[in-house]
């Protein structure tokens, strides 16, 4: 890595993770409680609150990637992005669908399940360092 390389991510350290992560929830409640309301189309609800609850599991995820680096998983810091990009490309286009913005490739949805399971994939792998020391 070099050092502009360096220096354009280091900004994405672990308080900007948690604060999106914390967002993110916030975002995910938000929308979840106005799933049944004029701003989505009738009939969405089902699909606006998967979008929501998938978002703040994610959301939560990122946060705990934080508790997984304190204790010894330093791997996990590459996770976050993956869940962010997840929530990205997964629930925001079933927000866009159902306020009827646009209608997103289901392509693109499964990019973001693909992306999140990358995400998982990483956690659990950078878990074996826990408790190492």
């Amino acid at each position: 890595m070099t050092i502009g390389t360096m220096r354009a991510f280091s900004w994405w350290k672990r308080a900007l993770w948690m604060r999106l992560g914390a967002l993110n929830g916030l975002v995910s409640l938000v929308i979840l409680l106005l799933a049944d309301k004029p701003v989505f189309a009738p009939g969405s609800e089902t699909e606006v609150h998967l979008g929501a609850q998938v978002q703040f599991m994610h959301g939560m995820a990122t946060i705990a990637c934080a508790t997984f680096m304190n204790i010894g998983a330093k791997g996990a810091r590459l996770a976050p992005a993956f869940f962010m990009s997840g929530i990205v490309l997964f629930p925001a286009p079933i927000y866009a669908e159902a306020a009827g913005l646009f209608a997103a490739p289901e392509a693109i949805r499964h990019l973001g399940l693909a992306s999140f399971a990358v995400g998982w994939l990483i956690m659990a792998w950078a878990a074996k360092d826990i408790d190492r020391g």
